[in-house]
């Protein structure tokens, strides 16, 4: 679950990938991967090890263990107990240590083993990427991962004990390890390469406990406002702990010690720590306000009469707050942090409509009237229908050759049902005549009904006199030519309106007629424009008739 760490590989092979190998699929993969990994860091809440020091003292130990003192990364949930004995399981003649003092000489040059094991809290060192404050949830990693610096503090008691306020006289003695390597490295535990001890006063560690319960508080809060569904009960025993007086005492305990006129007067050097103290008390206000709030709105039923009596201590203590240390107000940085998210993920999907463009279908189906609705779409309908069929005949033939393929049928029975009624309107609108109107529509209609002719024969075709006339003749009373077989695959709903060589639509048989003889070779379009002309005269040689 160390994310963090996986990203930093992923960029070093997004790099390769993309300068180098140009392998744009394994790239999208490791892409994808990095996204996941970015939002199981915010949103997966990843368990936090314990750090122990380990001494082994003795001459009884092996040379490269003996007199050290080691920091081991536990695992998972497990606590101090649990890693002693497994670490007695390795040494079963060892002594457990009983204090956490340093050893003194005697044991260090004694024969036997002797083992002093405790837990250490890693220093946080965060990157010097994060200038500005960001999420816990970002910056809990770094507590307890990319670590070298680990402290042990012991409370240590000077002067006269105060059986009324044991914070007056209570130092803090606390020992800094520096390993020789970050944990968690290659291995789960490093050797401690120095050493060194500070003391902590007591309004010093005044300070930071007052520090730590704030950040405690709004990480907490922070994590309900971007989580909702978390648990109240560690919320309620947050905030009752250090509302209510009766259970800890809250900071009433740092009043009586450090804001007296005597401590005042005997320790003059410690004014900006004392102001320092009241002003973090004074933001702890604002945050627990906060807190509370959150409270109330998932506070169970059950659980209401231990809101109402939080919220009444609460209010006691603000209004006492608020008198002696000012007010304290915290910025709608929460709200806007809780906003943030929702408005990011649904810009995409606000795009305003006219920036989307808009299919074919969609232009035709948006006009209802003559008039277009965008230049050009008026184009659309006309430009393929009217003036690309004046051309010549071996234009005609390209057209032919374009509408037999089987894909750009099924494309064009789709789309003559949608154009049928923008056909109709556009097609009225025009001042085109009759004559030339039928003289069109009939090279549209027949061109795909004919089978593509060989290029031999193509000029033959053209000069020849007995292929059938495209333009309108008047009816003869004795010989009327033969009807034109349809394809069952096209549709004629573009020329539902309009007549076909004198003959409405509805007229057209269902059942088409057998071909007529072929005037030659591979030749079905030459249709006779008479019966009678079809004698043994005029047929072709036997070496090029075939039944048909």
């Amino acid at each position: 679950q160390m994310w963090e760490e996986a990203i930093a590989l992923g960029k070093e092979l997004a790099e390769q990938y993309e300068n180098e190998m140009f392998d744009y699929e394994q790239l999208s993969e490791l892409l994808r991967k990095q996204a996941q990994f970015y939002e199981n860091i915010v949103k997966v809440i990843r368990p936090k090890p314990d750090y122990f020091a380990v001494g082994y003292y003795g001459q009884g130990f092996p040379t490269f263990i003996r007199n050290k003192v080691f920091i081991y990364r536990g695992k998972e949930y497990e606590r101090r107990e649990d890693f002693e004995a497994r670490l007695l399981t390795q040494f079963p003649n060892a002594e457990k240590m009983k204090t956490t003092s340093p050893p003194s000489d005697d044991i260090k040059n004694s024969s036997g083993q002797y083992i002093q094991c405790f837990t250490v809290k890693p220093k946080l060192d965060l990157p010097s990427k994060f200038h500005r404050p960001v999420s816990e949830q970002i910056v809990s990693f770094y507590r307890v991962n990319e670590v070298q610096r680990f402290e042990y503090s012991r409370p240590v008691r000077k002067g006269e004990k105060n059986p009324d306020n044991e914070f007056a006289n209570m130092w803090i003695e606390r020992t800094v390890y520096v390993t020789a390597y970050k944990l968690p490295g290659i291995l789960r535990w490093f050797e401690v390469k120095s050493v060194f001890m500070v003391e902590i006063s007591p309004l010093e560690n005044a300070i930071e406990t007052m520090q730590l319960t704030n950040d405690k508080i709004n990480n907490m809060v922070q994590q309900h406002l971007n989580d909702p569904n978390l648990p109240i009960n560690p919320l309620s025993m947050l905030l009752n702990g250090i509302v209510d007086p009766a259970v800890m005492g809250g900071f009433t305990n740092y009043e009586k010690a450090f804001f007296t006129e005597k401590y005042i007067h005997e320790h003059p050097e410690d004014h900006d720590k004392i102001e320092k103290l009241k002003d973090l008390i004074a933001w702890q206000i604002p945050f627990l306000a906060e807190g509370i709030r959150i409270h109330g709105e998932k506070v169970t039923e059950a659980l209401r009469p231990f809101h109402e009596r939080m919220e009444a201590c609460f209010r006691q203590l603000k209004d006492k707050v608020e008198k002696q240390y000012g007010v304290r107000a915290v910025l709608s940085s929460l709200d806007d942090r809780r906003g943030s998210r929702p408005r990011s993920m649904v810009r995409s999907f606000t795009m305003p409509s006219s920036s989307r463009p808009l299919s074919v279908a969609s232009v035709s189906s948006i006009s209802s009237d003559s008039t277009p609705s965008r230049p050009g779409s008026d184009g659309f309908v006309l430009e393929p229908l009217l003036p690309k069929k004046m051309h010549s005949r071996s234009q005609d033939k390209l057209d032919k050759d374009d509408l037999d393929k089987d894909k750009k049928e099924k494309k064009k029975e789709k789309r003559n049902s949608k154009h049928q009624e923008i056909f109709d309107k556009e097609f009225k609108s025009t001042d085109i005549s009759l004559q030339q109107s039928e003289a069109v529509i009939l090279s549209e209609t027949i061109s795909p009904l004919r089978p593509q002719r060989p290029k031999s024969q193509v000029i033959n075709v053209i000069s020849s006199e007995r292929r059938f006339s495209v333009s309108p003749s008047p009816p003869s009373s004795q010989v009327t030519p033969p009807p034109i077989t349809p394809r069952t695959k096209l549709s004629f709903s573009i020329q539902s309106n309009l007549e076909l060589n004198g003959m409405s639509s509805s007229d057209i048989p269902d059942v088409p007629p057998p071909l007529p003889l072929k005037g030659s070779m591979a030749d079905y379009g030459n249709l006779m424009e008479s019966q009678d002309l079809i004698s043994p005269t005029t047929s072709p040689p036997a070496h090029q008739r075939v039944s048909p």
